[in-house]
């Protein structure tokens, strides 16, 4: 495989990882690119797993840039990238609202984790890697990973819960069916 093949192959999930983990699309550009340049100043014909081990580099590179700019996670939103990136569906008016409101609710949610929950739940969820391969791209255990995603979803649970309840009390506040 040359490096421009390899480039091909990856460079898309690499992006899109850098993407929701920075919610800035030139910041997620620059350390794409970043990524890529580590993987080729490396002997990277030699690794066994090279799908796990530049999602590990890519996860590595983004939570030194959020540590480094703990400001910038707010820039863009999630869901103008995923609205772009939508084949050109026709849908109703009505959907779309749904839509984006309940990505705006799963953008706010994903936001108010601490980086490595919402760095596990965004390699499994939006990266879409399998729980051993999350747990080689962070270099940790398995059983850590699953604890991990099941604590993020539990957090993101209860807040949506406590957001539901809140909301029915208002409208039964205010006399809204």
């Amino acid at each position: 495989m040359t490096e421009r093949e390899l480039f091909d192959a990856y460079n898309k999930d690499v992006y899109r990882t850098c993407y929701y983990m920075l919610r800035n699309a030139q910041d997620a550009e620059d350390l794409c690119h970043d990524v890529f340049v580590t993987v080729f100043r490396q002997d990277w014909r030699n690794v066994g797993h090279i799908r796990a081990w530049i999602m590990r580099i890519t996860m590595n590179h983004c939570l030194n840039l959020l540590r480094r700019n703990q400001t910038q996670r707010e820039k863009q939103s999630q869901v103008e990238w995923l609205h772009e990136q939508t084949a050109a569906a026709v849908k109703s008016v009505d959907t779309v609202v749904l839509e984006r409101a309940a990505a705006a609710e799963w953008e706010h949610l994903l936001r108010q984790l601490p980086d490595k929950l919402m760095s596990v739940i965004t390699l499994r969820y939006i990266g879409e890697l399998s729980i051993s391969e999350i747990a080689e791209t962070l270099n940790i255990p398995v059983g850590t990973v699953k604890s991990r995603i099941h604590k993020a979803l539990k957090i993101m649970r209860k807040k949506l819960e406590r957001h539901n309840r809140y909301e029915v009390k208002g409208e039964e506040q205010y006399g809204t069916p």
